[in-house]
């Protein structure tokens, strides 16, 4: 899947001028091999002088070029740069000497492709030639080899195949610590594993050169970040920060054991209670288990209660009227019938 990718990423490279100016595919430049001048941020082997004074640079003929420096004698020069790190161009403004109208840099004119025969180490082999030379997975990145030139996917194999049971080496970049190192490796193909040097290669446009980070990555046991503040936000003493509370304590206290920029939460205690005053009734002994009436704490709010409950009272009292029926019996069948008059019994015993 990833070679049929590169090779259609290979195949838009090719399509026209442009895109091949943009990524390298098809132009030339002057290569740096050496920089002797310091004060120039000009990285051999990865740089490439694309531009001058703000010209393209089309023509490989050296004198053209040195003859451009000397005219810019006593003044800057603007060289444009191409770098195989991430493929990114970029412009410096040299002053150019007046005694020796030269940069100290040794250029050759090369094609800006020649930087995508690199090889990204993506896993190593624990007891490989690679693990025992000293390679390491994802960072490195093999560039070349004082041996010879190497080029395509095929190329290194190939050389390897030549240096079997010798000693071979590479250039090798590592991406985090952005440092070209000599590398020595013995390919061998009895060293227990599969293939002559115990490592897995990816090449093509998806394992290009990246543009070095701005800093090394942080070692075992290093923080990322020190402190976590806004950019607008003005350093205080911690002092300032801590957020009283009526108890007296805080809500973070610092230890004396620890460092002072370490919050450790407080220990949070309750105020032991009030001692009791002659308004606030103490609770009676416990007799058995008579006394399960509790008892307030504020004597205040039990006479709130108390005077609230007396005016409800007041006001849902109604008298009972006159005529009220009778309360139904609590048990039994309906009252006894009243006895008759004297008047009607005597109307009976007529009858």
């Amino acid at each position: 899947m990833f070679g049929a990718l590169n090779r259609f990423i290979s195949r838009l490279d090719s399509d026209g001028p442009s895109q091949g100016s943009r990524d390298g595919h098809g132009a030339f430049g002057f290569q740096v091999l050496r920089n002797k001048n310091s004060e120039i941020p000009v990285e051999p082997w990865y740089d490439f002088v694309i531009g001058i004074n703000g010209r393209q640079v089309n023509d490989p003929d050296p004198n053209l070029f040195a003859t451009e420096i000397r005219n810019c004698a006593g003044s800057n020069v603007a060289l444009t740069l191409w770098s195989a790190k991430g493929q990114r161009v970029r412009t410096l403004h040299i002053p150019v000497p007046t005694p020796s109208p030269t940069l100290g840099l040794t250029l050759q004119w090369t094609p800006l492709s020649s930087t995508e025969d690199v090889w990204h180490i993506l896993d190593i082999i624990p007891d490989s030639p690679a693990d025992a030379a000293g390679l390491l997975p994802y960072g490195d990145y093999i560039v070349g080899t004082p041996e010879g030139s190497v080029h395509g996917e095929a190329g290194l194999g190939e050389l390897v195949e030549d240096y079997l049971s010798r000693t071979l080496r590479l250039y090798v970049y590592n991406h985090e610590y952005a440092v070209t190192r000599l590398v020595t490796i013995t390919p061998s193909r009895s060293w227990g594993g599969n293939g002559a040097l115990g490592c897995v290669l990816g090449f093509g446009a998806l394992h290009r050169l990246p543009v070095p980070l701005t800093e090394p990555p942080a070692g075992p046991g290093e923080t990322l970040f020190e402190t976590a503040r806004f950019s607008n936000e003005e350093s205080r003493p911690l002092s300032s920060q801590l957020q009283s509370y009526p108890s007296g304590g805080s809500l973070y206290q610092t230890t004396s054991n620890q460092s002072s920029d370490l919050l450790v939460p407080a220990t949070l205690a309750s105020p032991p209670p009030p001692p009791p005053t002659a308004s606030t009734p103490s609770a009676p002994p416990r007799t058995g288990r008579k006394s399960r009436k509790p008892i307030s704490p504020n004597s205040a709010f039990d006479e709130y209660f108390k005077e609230g409950e007396k005016k409800s009272k007041e006001e849902d009292f109604t008298p009972a009227a006159k005529n009220a029926p009778p309360p139904p019996p609590k048990m039994g069948g309906p009252p006894p019938a009243k006895s008759p008059a004297p008047e009607a019994q005597r109307e009976e015993a007529a009858a």
